[in-house]
């Protein structure tokens, strides 16, 4: 049977790092995270510019460094052409989105709001759990 995958968004990996996810979230990101994480460029980019301090700056670059990260090519760059056609969607969030329609994953995101009205886009939101 194949594990479900998921692309994880900047503010989980941000949340999730921070211990700010209740305890279901908190679990539930434990086995995505032990699946090995996967995130888009875009969330590295923006976790990786985040201005910490540097104790919290090396766990996010560990983070980082023991994700998949999924790099734009040419599928992702039209799905997030497409996306911010359709639905006026933010650069970042058009091409997390189309990172992942393309891979097929569910995103994991806080920001249900931002991503809910794209066709096809599954969601799950740890907070929630």
């Amino acid at each position: 049977m194949e594990q479900t995958q998921y692309l994880i968004d900047t503010n989980i990996v941000i949340d999730y790092l921070g211990n700010k996810l209740n305890t279901a979230g908190l679990k539930f990101m434990n086995e995505v995270i032990d699946a090995v994480p996967v995130v888009s460029v875009i969330t590295k980019i923006e976790v990786l510019g985040f201005n910490a301090p540097d104790e919290h700056y090396n766990t996010l670059y560990n983070f980082i460094n023991d994700s998949t990260i999924l790099d734009l090519n040419e599928n992702v760059v039209i799905a997030s052409i497409e996306i911010r056609k359709q639905y006026k969607t933010k650069l970042p969030d058009a091409i997390i989105a189309a990172t992942a329609l393309v891979y097929e994953l569910i995103l994991v995101t806080r920001n249900i709001s931002d991503f809910k009205n794209i066709d096809g886009l599954r969601l799950i939101d740890p907070h929630s759990l």
